[in-house]
């Protein structure tokens, strides 16, 4: 696993960071530890942290499951004070994704307790009525606000999970003040 963070000398107001995987299954929950460590340490809410780490999962699993055999994965993460961006990169074959349903979802909404999750899902698409190809995105769409892909045959895939979050009051981005140090 690799890291890079960025950031200024001024006082912080968002934080963008990633993290580099090797394509292998151990590196799921390996992504999931230090992610939602790092966003719990941000001061995220834990049902915010909840539903992004199911999203970005899913999409990571899709990376494994799709991308080519011997390319590393990447996690890229922006967060400032009311949303949560997460894109994962693959450098992986692409496809055609003009056979997938298009959903954007452009209004904010409230982050999502899982209570609502669950009932959200209940009044769609039943994820365990999907075939398995289409589970991954169901499941995505679900926990965030907006699912986005950008592909194409040879160029690889992004997909970008977009969600609006709440901070705990003692959140470093809502006290500001703060640098993020280079975690090299």
């Amino acid at each position: 696993m690799r890291a890079r963070a960025w950031h200024s000398q001024e006082p912080a107001s968002d934080v963008r960071f990633s993290l580099v995987f090797p394509p292998e299954s151990i590196s799921i929950p390996g992504m999931r530890h230090v992610l939602g460590d790092t966003l719990i340490r941000l001061g995220v809410d834990p049902d915010c942290v909840f539903d992004l780490l199911l999203a970005v999962t899913e999409a990571c699993t899709n990376v494994l499951k799709h991308a080519g055999a011997g390319l590393s994965f990447e996690v890229v993460v922006g967060v400032d004070k009311d949303r949560c961006v997460l894109e994962v990169h693959d450098n992986g074959r692409g496809f055609n994704s003009s056979g997938l349903r298009s959903r954007s979802v452009h209004r904010r909404r409230p982050p999502v307790r899982p209570v609502t999750l669950l009932r959200r899902r209940a009044r769609g698409t039943d994820v365990a009525q999907l075939p398995e190809s289409g589970r991954g995105l169901a499941i995505m769409r679900a926990c965030v606000d907006d699912v986005s892909l950008k592909t194409g045959r040879g160029r690889g895939t992004v997909v970008q999970l977009r969600k609006r979050i709440e901070l705990r009051d003692d959140s470093p981005l809502v006290l500001g003040g703060w640098a993020l140090r280079d975690a090299g």
